[in-house]
Parts: C-alpha cells; sequence; structure tokens
C-alpha cells in the first residue's frame, strides 16, 4: 500500500508540474489545502476516491496512469487541447445567447414594432449565468464567481429599469449594493479550503 502511495504521489506531482500549477492553486481549485495536496504527493495519504476521480478528469488521465509507474500508455488526451474544447464551447454558448437576442432585435425591427433594444441589455446577465454555469462545471475559478454574479445583479437591474421605461424607478438601482456588498464580503472572507 505504501508503495502505491509513493506512485500515485509522484504521478500527481508530475501532473501538476506539468500543468504549471503550485501546490496551492491545485489546492484552491479542489478546495483543499496546499497541506493536503502536499501529503498527497509525499505519498503520506491518498486522497478519498471522488478527489482521485475528479484529479483524473482535470488532468485528462485514467486512474490507471496514476496507480503505475510506467504510465504513459494510460494517457486519456491532449490537456491542453481539452482545455480549448471547453473553452471553445463556453464561447459558443455565450455566442448564442447573443445571437438570439440580435434576433429578437432585428424581428422587432421588421415587423414594425418598436426596436426590442432591451433585448441587448437582458443578454448580459444571462450571459453571466452561462459564465457561472460553465465555471462551476470547467474552470472553479473563485474571481470568475465574484465577477458573474456581480454581472448578472447589475445587468438584471438595469434590464429590469430599461424595460419598464419609468424614470421615478431609479431606486431599483440601490437593491444592488447591499447585494454588491454581500459579493464583496463572500468572496474576501469565504475560506475555499477544506482541512485534511
Amino acid at each position: 500500500m505504501e508503495d502505491l502511495r509513493k506512485i500515485i504521489g509522484n504521478n500527481l506531482t508530475e501532473l501538476r508540474k506539468k500543468a504549471g500549477l503550485t501546490q496551492f492553486e491545485l489546492a484552491e481549485k479542489f478546495n483543499y489545502t496546499d497541506r493536503a495536496v502536499s501529503k498527497w504527493e509525499n505519498g503520506d495519504t491518498l486522497p478519498d476516491v471522488e478527489i482521485l476521480y475528479n484529479l483524473c478528469e482535470f488532468y485528462g488521465v485514467t486512474l490507471d496512469y496514476l496507480t503505475h509507474e510506467d504510465n504513459s500508455q494510460f494517457v486519456k488526451e491532449d490537456n491542453e487541447l481539452k482545455m480549448w474544447n471547453k473553452i471553445v464551447i463556453s464561447v459558443l454558448t455565450g455566442m448564442i445567447v447573443w445571437g438570439l437576442a440580435t434576433i429578437l432585435f432585428v424581428v422587432s425591427l421588421l415587423r414594425g414594432h418598436t426596436p426590442l433594444w432591451q433585448s441587448f441589455v437582458w443578454a448580459v446577465p444571462i450571459s453571466a449565468v452561462v459564465a457561472l454555469w460553465y465555471n462551476k462545471t470547467y474552470f472553479k475559478k473563485r474571481r470568475v464567481y465574484f465577477i458573474g454574479w456581480s454581472v448578472f445583479v447589475w445587468g438584471a437591474l438595469a434590464g429590469t429599469f430599461l424595460t419598464i421605461r419609468q424614470p421615478d424607478f431609479w431606486p431599483l438601482f440601490l437593491l444592488g449594493v447591499p447585494a454588491e456588498l454581500s459579493l464583496i464580503i463572500y468572496y474576501l472572507f469565504k475560506k475555499p479550503l477544506k482541512k485534511h
């Protein structure tokens, strides 16, 4: 068992270094401490099955890759290509949102109605939701969560204000202040790491 822990630890160290990550950066992505990552890499402890699976997904390798010294035959796919595909999918989904906003605008113009330029304003918070979903699914960056929620809050308030079109509804934006302060406090003080 000790040999297996050492093999997994060495492979995890190699994969992390290839990815250009520090132990702290890797720990932050998986909500662990850098001390836990250090213990895994030194072979002192093994990550649980769920985190091993998540590490394999993250690095684009199989569990066999982690558990064998000669692991070259177990590589799942090129990690850079995998990340590039995730970015392309995220951007294309965002473009669909803006494409739908453009279609709404053009259709309103062609039908002779008042142009629905608000569709572009509403595309902002919807795009933020898309970005938050992809960030949660693929990237797990805390800063993207913060920016995404901020854009969602202010975009939704702007969309509501511009859809209502009543100048005396400007206090609606005051709702964004406590929401933004809550996001800042949450971002600054949330402890994202699990102790192990």
